[in-house]
């Protein structure tokens, strides 16, 4: 089990988008499918000898090329990113932010992405979203859309509804009715010369 779905959609995906003033539905579901294929939502923070960190398995020299290939040319939006890190450990220790710091990394996520210009994704087109994420991110094992299909049925859009965490749908929630007043007709009090049972 990793991070519940919507937990990770409505405090750590939709806020760092939106930060970045770079939120859709699409790419909010794109994220989400994404760390469902590479660590299933976040179960694994490290796998073995693969090289990914993370929810998203983001590999360090991959982080690298994004500041030094892809953020140079953007300061106004490296700027942003860079006040999603932690100040003094970013600088000694710049991947552990990848496993630590869901924002931070989520920002990079995006902009693996953002950086092939694949940052355009319709909200329930599950099959680009594969494609995407299978030509611009997907490194390591080999693992095929299929699979992100298949991750994104079962961690995402199948998740299951809990009584502590509902499944988020873009709906206000259902109106609740209100318990009639003590004094109203519709109360009741409990009787208290109700006969009581014998012994």
């Amino acid at each position: 089990m990793g991070i519940c779905l919507d937990e990770l959609r409505l405090l750590v995906i939709r806020p760092t988008l939106k930060h970045l003033r770079a939120w859709s539905a699409g790419m909010e579901n794109l994220l989400l499918g994404t760390a469902a294929q590479e660590s299933q939502l976040g179960f694994h923070l490290k796998q073995g000898r693969r090289h990914g960190l993370g929810i998203y398995q983001i590999q360090p020299h991959t982080h690298r090329e994004i500041w030094d290939e892809y953020l140079i040319g953007h300061p106004a939006l490296a700027s942003k990113v860079r006040g999603l890190a932690s100040q003094r450990d970013f600088l000694d220790h710049p991947h552990s932010e990848l496993t630590t710091n869901l924002r931070y990394a989520t920002a990079i996520a995006w902009l693996i992405y953002r950086a092939a210009d694949a940052d355009k994704v319709v909200e329930d087109d599950v099959p680009a979203m594969a494609r995407l994420w299978h030509q611009h991110f997907h490194h390591g094992p080999a693992a095929s859309q299929r699979d992100f299909e298949q991750s994104y049925a079962q961690l995402v859009s199948g998740a299951d509804p809990t009584d502590s965490a509902p499944r988020y749908t873009g709906e206000p929630p259902p109106a609740r009715p209100h318990p009639a007043p003590r004094s109203s007709p519709g109360a009741r009090l409990p009787d208290r010369h109700a006969q009581q049972p014998l012994a």
